[in-house]
């Protein structure tokens, strides 16, 4: 039967079927991943390679679509979230925001005046100007919204991660429900070091104080064999074999029965929104905003400017020696 009560089916049923279509019927409605149903299997992509996959205003949009698309699907028991190209996710797409946000970057319906409107958030972030915090509150929060579509999926979703998840790229990774992680990837916010506070505030729901505190107080970064020792993913596994590891754990939650798996995940949420995690990430939000409009967060933005983001990245990361994509790093987190 293929109800999802009675039969729990065999890894290839699970996998791959003759009749897997993708679950959105024309591809050109994303810009920013893609999204395909293999069996039991929804998966959501990012798909902007030659920009480390790096975040602007649609992808969260366009994660929320996929994810509602998948809960929607009776025949799919499980997301899969992963990147294409050399890593998971770099962070926001800065570059593209320095050069006017890009046409798309926000959406045509964006009309003038809205919180989302290049300009208007240009205005917002002028060391000449008045910074209205509720303006960046209002931009920032639906990008919260979008990532956190992922915790709020009714159906559990894994996360793949290989190569780099930092900054913003870690929002969508911790509101996965499950890591599964290369050995040699790179985790972390190094933008806790000036520019930016984690805005769906999840490190010390995933990791507790104590280690939440020692990562953002230093902007360090875990390598993924060290998230799996501190418990930030479920496993961690050489490159080589993290695909396997990744589908044999997505087969054996879809032979789960769907509504074992919605009571299951509601359940364990209920923990982490009874600790707080909502008034938390209203706060984190508005601090976001607060740490880019600080002395020092305009000094950075204005060092971009003048020599470009990467440049700006590289003085601030170079002193703590891990600059740059994984294997660079100097020294690892104790």
């Amino acid at each position: 039967m293929r109800d999802g009560r009675t039969d729990l089916g065999s890894p290839q049923r699970l996998r791959s079927t003759p009749d897997s279509v993708p679950a959105v019927a024309d591809h050109g409605d994303l810009t920013t991943m893609t999204y395909e149903r293999e069996g039991r299997i929804a998966r959501i992509t990012l798909d902007r390679p030659e920009r480390g996959n790096g975040i602007t205003l649609e992808m969260p949009r366009e994660l929320a679509a996929c994810v509602e698309r998948a809960n929607l699907d009776p025949e799919v028991h499980v997301i899969a979230l992963a990147g294409n190209g050399s890593g998971f996710c770099g962070g926001y797409d800065l570059v593209a925001s320095a050069e006017g946000m890009g046409e798309g970057t926000f959406g045509e319906d964006v009309p003038e005046g809205s919180p989302l409107h290049p300009m208007v958030q240009a205005r917002n972030h002028d060391p000449n100007g008045t910074w209205d915090p509720v303006v960046d509150f209002q931009m920032m929060s639906r990008n919260v919204r979008g990532f956190m579509s992922l915790f709020w999926s009714e159906k559990p979703v894994v996360c793949k991660v290989h190569g780099f998840c930092v900054a913003g790229g870690t929002d969508m990774a911790l509101c996965s429900d499950l890591l599964v992680v290369a050995d040699d990837a790179k985790i972390g916010y190094p933008p806790a070091r000036v520019w930016g506070v984690p805005t769906t505030a999840l490190w010390v729901h995933r990791l507790g104080p104590a280690r939440a505190k020692r990562l953002l107080f230093t902007g360090d970064s875990l390598s993924g064999a060290q998230a799996a020792e501190w418990g930030l993913a479920t496993e961690s596994a050489p490159l080589a074999g993290l695909d396997a590891s990744f589908e044999d754990l997505l087969e054996r939650i879809a032979r789960v029965p769907v509504n074992q798996l919605v009571m299951h995940k509601l359940q364990a949420n209920q923990a982490i929104l009874s600790a707080g995690l909502l008034q938390t990430q209203a706060l984190s939000t508005l601090m976001d905003g607060i740490a880019r409009h600080t002395p020092e967060g305009f000094a950075f933005q204005q060092r971009a400017a003048e020599a470009g983001f990467k440049q700006a990245v590289r003085e601030r990361d170079e002193p703590f020696g891990d600059f740059g994509l994984p294997g660079r790093n100097d020294k690892e987190v104790t």
